[in-house]
């Protein structure tokens, strides 16, 4: 998983050793690693794949990510248990890894196709529902086939095992390592320079490499039937991917995908970043490029009613603009436009460089002209940090994205960037933002954005001026109440005086804009908005943002989600109270509630690092969003933790014996763990302007990350042993294949849980302080059912003993 991988140098060094001695057992292992290795590689591609087609944003990233968790528990689950009923065991692990080899590339096709599949346009967007099952049917063989794998793998490596447990928790280790591996050549070596088709051939060449190195010598008992069929099956499927890899038919299948992905448009250019999937599309002597599919700069001819009206009504408002930041989306005609002005210094700021590479790659005169000229500085980092580390001050700043869609955006949208832009304005220097709007009718959605931005700007800015738009709605906010005395006789003046060519802006369009009908028809339709704030830690400004492209996308769902931002955590508790009391009255009737306590505590804690590693995550882009690389260190650091504590119970739990006193000090940790985790980042984003702290504050992520991916990865293979011993095997039906399934799916669900819910609703509406005391009060409840079956369970384990 995504949220999952690590392991510590000695324990790799001890698990090689005891893999050597034990060569079935060594190949085994070589297979579990690729299995780990294969799953980030198939997770990360698909979703950089169908956020392209679905527009990316924080609901669709929430909704791809939960239904790969749910069916790979699913198939860990439910086809895992099927392994416990064959002869053939090994074969049908390496049957199950042939399915996922060549699911895999079929799927990143199907993504690039599936709108033709639904009959929708390039450029039409889809909603909540169409996404669900979008994503569902196209993860489908391949997340339930990868999840099984997990379940066939624990099997067949406790038939070479005296402990059955531990070799559970072995294979754990071991595909965390593929995991951790996987993800950082993936991220860091290969993803810029292969397409996704030539990645995933690759990746299936190396699968079924490992089949092969699996069934060669074959093992005593097999089938000699089912053996070699199998071997001649991968032998074929090995030699027709070297074929297909290395020759010129995947370049022309991934053009041809292309092609059909954007609806027989001419596309010029494809590419992929670490920052996401950039394409350029042609028509007649027009360029577009995209965005993770959504359109974001137009040469040689931009959108004039944007550019001009964001670029000439902030400058206008200032009367000598000398030095202007431009923080994202100036290349393509905003840089333009502001250099008509009288400028003497624009900085302009983009993180993805990639973007301005493909801009110089399809060269106009306008975008020659805007990053040619003397006075044009470009820098290559976070708009944010440059804010942070920059000793200029500024006439006007910019803010070239219109909407807080996720969280990376979000971050140039609360108060605490307000604030910093204010320490880096000139005397009577502006900010200026916009915000889609509507001059018709604002929406319940639109409604709610504006007001959480203009509550937010207010609380930094004593003087906010409001421009209302026909698509998008302008906000400048000042330190110096000239921004409220400037009229629009001053603005045309102004205009005269620097005699610009332009083609929207007159006197006549200014007085139009300034009209005050507009002011008051907008403010009214504000009247009666909760009094929100975005913050860094609470953005609640990406859950209206979100709300507002569900409802244009898909209508159906915003009763539910008209609802959600209205919860606390009073609804939050009462919903857990309610659960819990429904789970302890089943233990006292029905008296089954023992067996469910493991997965169920194994459930919580999969949610649990799923919100750790969201909220870190969440905390680091806010802190340091400039170095993207480091979120990739982030996930490895937190995998790495869980595999060393996964390493570290399986070596340790042959020694142990009270394993529920064990199992509640680990429960225990995470809750104290939940509630420290908060305070230390607020404590830090106070200091982050101190240079040590700043210093500090990376490998201070770093070792949270890593805690708390330890606290996650001690549970699991404790949890298999507790289960394992809970009833004599003969009465129980316990197995080992079932407890793996069981608990490794439990696990996922719980991931599942978070995924959809926690950076989508959870950290936005109730934010990082309320986040981990939903965590805290999960847990508790986790703690208290297993204190009630603690009896029973021990009673059952001295029984089987």
């Amino acid at each position: 998983m995504i949220w999952r991988t690590a392991r510590a140098n000695s324990v790799i060094t001890r698990f090689l050793a005891y893999g050597n001695e034990h060569p079935t057992e060594k190949r085994l292992l070589v297979a579990v690693l690729t299995m780990g290795l294969s799953g980030i590689f198939a997770q990360i591609l698909l979703i950089r794949e169908l956020l392209t087609t679905f527009f990316g944003n924080e609901l669709s990233i929430g909704i791809i990510l939960a239904n790969w968790l749910i069916l790979e528990a699913a198939g860990s689950f439910f086809l895992g248990k099927t392994i416990e009923r064959v002869r053939d065991k090994l074969e049908v692990f390496v049957g199950t890894t042939l399915v996922f080899s060549l699911s895999f590339p079929l799927a990143i096709y199907l993504t690039r196709t599936w709108k033709q599949i639904l009959g929708t346009m390039t450029g039409e967007g889809l909603g909540f529902l169409p996404i669900v099952y979008s994503s569902f049917l196209i993860l489908l063989p391949v997340s339930v086939s990868h999840g099984a794998l997990f379940t066939f793998g624990c099997k067949i490596m406790s038939l070479r095992s005296r402990n059955e447990a531990r070799s559970i928790g072995k294979v754990y280790v071991y595909e965390t390592l593929g995991t951790i591996a996987g993800g950082l050549v993936l991220t860091y070596l290969l993803v810029a320079h292969f397409h996704s088709l030539h990645l995933a051939v690759g990746l299936a060449l190396l699968n079924i490499a490992v089949c092969l190195y699996l069934l060669i010598p074959p093992l005593k008992g097999s089938r000699v039937l089912v053996h070699r069929l199998l071997l001649g099956t991968s032998a074929f499927l090995l030699v027709l991917c070297m074929y297909v890899l290395f020759s010129s038919r995947l370049d022309e299948l991934h053009w041809l995908s292309i092609q059909k992905q954007w609806n027989s448009q001419n596309v010029v250019y494809y590419q992929n970043s670490i920052y996401g999937n950039l394409v350029v599309t042609k028509e007649a002597e027009q360029y577009t490029f995209f965005s993770d599919g959504i359109p974001i700069i137009a040469t040689p001819t931009p959108d004039i009613v944007f550019v001009e009206e964001t670029a000439h009504l902030p400058m206008l408002f200032h009367p000598n603009p000398k030095e202007v930041l431009i923080i994202s989306g100036g290349a393509g005609g905003l840089i333009g436009e502001v250099l008509k002005h009288p400028v003497e210094r624009t900085d302009y700021v983009e993180l993805d460089p990639s973007i301005i590479e493909a801009v110089k790659r399809f060269p106009t005169a306008l975008t020659e002209a805007e990053l040619s000229d003397p006075r044009v500085n470009v820098h290559y980092t976070d708009g944010r940090f440059f804010l942070r580390r920059t000793p200029r001050k500024y006439d006007v700043v910019l803010i070239g994205l219109s909407n807080p869609s996720d969280l990376q955006t979000n971050r140039l949208f609360t108060t605490e960037f307000f604030s910093l832009a204010r320490d880096r304005l000139k005397e009577g220097g502006l900010l200026a933002i916009t915000l889609p709007g509507s001059l018709t009718y604002l929406s319940r959605e639109l409604r709610n954005l504006n007001a959480c931005i203009l509550n937010s700007l207010k609380e930094v800015y004593p003087y906010v001026r409001i421009v209302p738009g026909d698509a998008a709605n302008l906000f400048l906010a000042s330190m110096s109440q000239n921004l409220s005395r400037t009229g629009e006789a001053d603005l045309s003046q102004r205009l005269g005086e620097r005699a610009l060519e332009v083609n929207l802006i007159t006197a006549a369009h200014i007085e139009y804009k300034l009209h005050p009908r507009w002011l008051n028809w907008f403010l009214e339709s504000l009247e009666g908005n909760p009094e929100t704030i975005n913050r860094d830690f609470k953005p609640i400004a990406v859950f209206y943002s979100l709300s507002y492209w569900n409802s244009i996308f898909s209508p159906r769902m915003q009763r539910v989600l008209a609802r959600l931002d209205e919860i606390d955590m009073r609804w939050v508790s009462a919903l857990l109270a309610f659960s819990l009391g429904i789970l302890l009255l089943l233990h006292f009737r029905a008296r089954n509630l023992s067996k469910l306590s493991i997965p169920l505590a194994i459930a919580s804690t999969g949610f649990a690092g799923m919100i750790f590693d969201l909220t870190l995550i969440f905390a680091f882009q806010t802190f340091y969003g400039y170095v993207f690389y480091w979120i990739a260190v982030l996930i490895t650091a937190f995998t790495a933790g869980v595999a060393i504590g996964g390493a570290a119970m399986t070596s340790l739990m042959v020694r142990i014996e009270k394993n529920i006193s064990y199992l509640l000090r680990i429960e225990a940790a995470i809750v104290l763990f939940s509630m420290v985790l908060p305070f230390v980042l607020f404590w830090l984003g106070a200091r982050l302007d101190l240079p040590v702290v700043s210093i500090l504050l990376q490998v201070l992520f770093l070792a949270l990350a890593a805690l708390s991916g330890i606290l996650i990865g001690l549970e699991f293979p404790l949890a298999n042993k507790i289960y394992l011993g809970t009833a004599p095997r003969e009465k129980s039906g316990v197995s080992v294949g079932g407890t793996a399934g069981l608990l490794y799916g439990s696990d996922l669900m719980g991931g599942w849980l978070a995924g959809m819910v926690g950076g989508v609703v959870l950290l936005p509406v109730l934010g990082v302080l309320n986040t981990c005391l939903v965590v805290v009060v999960l847990k508790i409840s986790s703690i208290t059912i297993i204190l009630v079956s603690a009896r029973r369970i021990l009673s059952r384990e001295r029984a089987d003993t």
